[in-house]
């Protein structure tokens, strides 16, 4: 076992864990192979929840709705979710899990491309998870900020991509050079947009910080 693997199992052990249900729709999407997030992305997730106590969140990528309960149940009382998802045969199972968690009031689905979705929303939402297709990341960038009010927080999700983001774009398969260089261009705009604050960190498969600051710092040089 690599080291980081024990790490993160020594790490998980002391996890408290979830409720029944979403216990029970995370041992679903480990037999039925449907990605979620990962234990340590849980954590944060609610840690970032605690910290924040979002009213309005923002969810881009529904799967089966696992985080967005996760987020539902552990953000504060009243908050309310809008999530977005474009692939056909998950929707239905996100609403009827939606419904058997309690939360179809709190949880609006919009079925569809984010790209086009995205350019429809007003906001502001104060706290907005990113955790879609990885290479239209950068794509769905300029609503989201636009989207974000002073102090809204942006989290994205597996954006090390099992470590070939820090390879040579000659040293993954053809078919993946798109992506990885989408998702360089996007850590390098997090890092150097001025209107943001963004930390990367090695949690999971790597995550994004993202706040929106309430007023730009200009470079020395600029």
């Amino acid at each position: 076992m690599k080291m980081e693997n024990r790490v993160s199992a020594f790490i998980n052990s002391f996890d408290v864990g979830n409720t029944p249900f979403l216990n029970e729709l995370e041992e679903y999407a480990v037999e039925t192979n449907v990605p979620i997030i990962r234990p340590e992305m849980q954590s944060l997730l609610k840690l970032l929840l605690a910290m924040k106590e979002p009213k309005q969140i923002l969810e881009v990528g529904t799967a089966i709705g696992f985080s967005a309960i996760l987020m539902s149940e552990y953000g504060p009382k009243d908050c309310q979710i809008t999530t977005i998802e474009k692939y056909e045969k998950r929707i239905p199972l996100a609403r009827e899990n939606f419904k058997k968690a309690g939360k179809e009031k709190a949880i609006t689905l919009l079925e569809g491309d984010a790209t086009e979705l995205l350019t429809r929303l007003i906001g502001p939402y104060d706290f907005i998870f990113m955790d879609a297709a990885k290479g239209q990341y950068i794509h769905f960038l300029p609503d989201i900020l636009r989207l974000m009010p002073a102090g809204g927080l942006l989290i994205s999700d597996n954006v090390l991509q099992e470590g070939e983001v820090m390879e040579s774009r000659f040293a993954v398969t053809r078919r993946d050079r798109t992506i990885h260089g989408r998702m360089r261009e996007y850590l390098y705009e997090l890092k150097h947009n001025e209107q943001l604050e963004t930390a990367i960190l090695p949690v999971g498969d790597g995550v994004t910080v993202s706040v929106k600051k309430n007023r730009v710092i200009y470079n020395a040089e600029t």
